[in-house]
């Protein structure tokens, strides 16, 4: 959890439920020592290294009249960008035009990101500022964020200013594998299928040639 987490997260109502369970002294400590130091946190190494390897994440945003969006984000791994301790950006590819998070950073730029890692069940939940930047009005940032090997038309670079993250508890995770984690699995089972039916086949011949 880094040291400003708790100040956002931690809200009365959740530090009423957190009384009434017993963790409030805990997590309370944490808010204090963040109150405490000014600035936003910093994305560290590790962090840095995780999101540089995602290929999705879940974004949430939240509209004027107060309702809460989710959106699932997916693209080539590596679409998910660091630019710098404290900011990460992506790519937004053009989808079914209903622009309803881009809407919602419209009128309350505050959003949500969990990114997963099934594999090894392991989740970073980030709180930041969202900016929208369209071709229009920054096409060398725009093209910047572009994938030539990946087919799809990028409308706007989402920048996001991290305020707070937190590594969550990795229970409950249930184990996911991608087409790519398998096939490293896959291929060698593969190539021994393919030897196998290859002896076969010479086996095959000989008997057929009565050796």
């Amino acid at each position: 959890m880094s040291k400003h987490y708790g100040a956002i997260a931690f809200t009365e109502a959740v530090r009423d439920v957190q009384r009434d369970h017993g963790s409030q002294v805990f997590y309370d400590r944490k808010r204090i020592q963040g109150a405490a130091v000014p600035g936003a946190d910093v994305l560290t190494e590790d962090e840095q290294h995780y999101l540089a390897e995602r290929d999705s994440f879940y974004l949430a945003t939240v509209s004027e009249t107060g309702w809460p969006y989710v959106q699932f984000r997916g693209g080539p791994k590596g679409f998910l960008r660091v630019v710098d301790d404290h900011t990460i950006g992506w790519a937004d590819f053009r989808g079914n035009l209903q622009y309803i998070s881009t809407g919602n950073v419209a009128g309350d730029n505050r959003v949500a990101l969990i990114a997963m890692d099934y594999l090894h069940q392991r989740r970073l939940k980030i709180y930041g500022h969202a900016l929208i930047v369209t071709a229009e009005q920054d096409p060398t940032l725009v093209e910047s964020f572009a994938d030539p090997a990946y087919d799809a038309v990028v409308e706007r670079v989402v920048l996001v200013a991290v305020e707070a993250f937190d590594w969550n508890c990795p229970q409950h995770i249930t184990v996911r594998f991608t087409v790519e984690e398998l096939e490293t699995h896959l291929a060698p089972l593969r190539r021994q299928l393919e030897e196998l039916h290859a002896e076969n086949t010479r086996l095959r011949d000989k008997l057929d040639r009565g050796e």
